[in-house]
């Protein structure tokens, strides 16, 4: 995979850089409430704009669908990005229409633009090859060079990630390159212990990683939503929590698994309860019950981990060499549940471990909840870009830069 190491080697000024950036922050109307994914290209954009190169930066954000919707625009992620480079960012109003030939047309050596997002034009996300094919070639009439630094949307086989590489000469970003060099630390040569968190609402969106990691991991931590299907799969009742049935027998083989490989699986012992989803609007002042795992009541749902579910957590991580961690453990949008995530988080900076940090919601807890993210040895910018890597799966955007 050439890096932007050697493409900056062989110079760049003057010649027209796509790069391909994850700027899907969240919104709240036009405010971006976390900026962290703009943040981790930064340093990609402002090495190629340094060495006179005029970079496109294209990204997707939401879902619209294939057309375009204002609520999904990238002009406050374009906007932020000037702030933080320091420079204006021209943007264009489109992606390979009148606005976006312009805009390119007027760059200068050393100047940057952003597209509009790229899933406003329905070939982006397309499944049919030829109509994917025909945006990427229209996207390769804007630039002279490739650079793919989305990491977060490696893992999909879109117009932009994976057929415009093939059209140009490409290389890795930073971004990119950092983030395959920590996920082999953690498939290949792992120090050891090697333990791994899993949280998050649904263990169906974990099933592939778990598999994988029962073949590599000496221990795994389950918390979050996806925990009360791993409680019911070993006979307790979880009243109104989430809870999949249908995953049922399949968790129950994974804990089977581990007990045959020698792996330690660690479940909730306790949890907060109340008898509704938290107001995540208003964060109203809830008023959880903590009850041991056995003891749930029928009328009421599981929503953050208890306290002797976080010591006994933090004891697990304490002596890990390696650690990876994906998804809160409960609903820490709300005061009243982010103990438990805010416990793992402050877990993993009390160990001497090399700790990862898978992106998505675990990222923005990081953020939300106030760390200083260099607290961390790695925070991902793709929690499915991750996953999917660690379940050993082949992602199309970084198979696109092999070659």
């Amino acid at each position: 995979m050439k890096t932007i190491d050697e493409l900056l080697d062989e110079g760049v000024a003057g010649k027209r850089v796509f790069v391909r950036a994850d700027l899907n922050v969240p919104l709240d109307g036009t405010t971006i409430t976390d900026d962290g994914r703009i943040r981790a290209v930064l340093p990609t954009v402002a090495r190629l704009a340094e060495a006179g190169a005029r970079v496109i930066v294209a990204s997707h954000l939401g879902r619209p669908k294939g057309a375009p919707d204002p609520a999904f625009s990238l002009a406050p992620a374009a906007a932020r990005l000037g702030e933080l480079l320091g420079a204006g960012v021209a943007f264009a109003t489109d992606t390979v229409g009148d606005s976006a030939k312009a805009v390119v047309g007027d760059l200068e050596d050393g100047q940057v633009a952003v597209l509009e997002n790229l899933r406003f034009n329905a070939g982006e996300t397309s499944k049919d090859d030829a109509e994917r094919g025909a945006f990427a070639d229209r996207l390769a009439e804007l630039a002279d060079l490739y650079v793919g630094d989305g990491f977060g949307a490696v893992h999909r086989k879109h117009a932009s990630v994976y057929d415009l590489p093939a059209r140009l000469p490409h290389a890795a970003g930073g971004l990119i390159a950092t983030e395959v060099g920590v996920l082999k630390k953690l498939t290949e040569d792992v120090e050891r212990p090697y333990a791994v968190v899993l949280g998050g609402a649904k263990v169906s969106d974990k099933l592939g990683v778990i598999d994988h990691l029962l073949e590599k991991a000496d221990r795994i931590l389950i918390g979050g939503g996806m925990a009360y299907t791993f409680l019911k799969a070993q006979g307790h009742e979880v009243g109104a929590s989430l809870l999949q049935e249908d995953q049922i027998p399949a968790v129950q083989e994974y804990l089977k698994r581990a007990g045959e490989r020698g792996v330690e699986f660690v479940l909730p012992v306790d949890v907060l309860v109340a008898p509704a989803f938290p107001d995540l609007k208003t964060k109203a002042p809830a008023d959880p019950a903590t009850v041991p795992v056995d003891a749930i009541p029928s009328d009421q749902m599981g929503l953050d981990s208890g306290p002797e579910t976080n010591r006994l957590y933090a004891s697990k991580l304490a002596d890990a060499t390696t650690v990876f961690w994906n998804g809160p453990m409960g609903v820490f949008e709300h005061p009243d549940y982010a103990e438990g995530t805010r416990a793992v988080a402050q877990a993993l900076i009390d160990s001497d471990a090399f700790t990862v940090v898978g992106g998505g919601d675990s990222a923005a807890a990081v953020r939300i909840l106030g760390f200083d993210e260099n607290a961390f040895g790695h925070i991902s910018t793709g929690g499915g870009a991750s996953l999917e890597y660690l379940e050993g799966k082949t992602l199309p955007g970084l198979a696109a830069l092999e070659d």
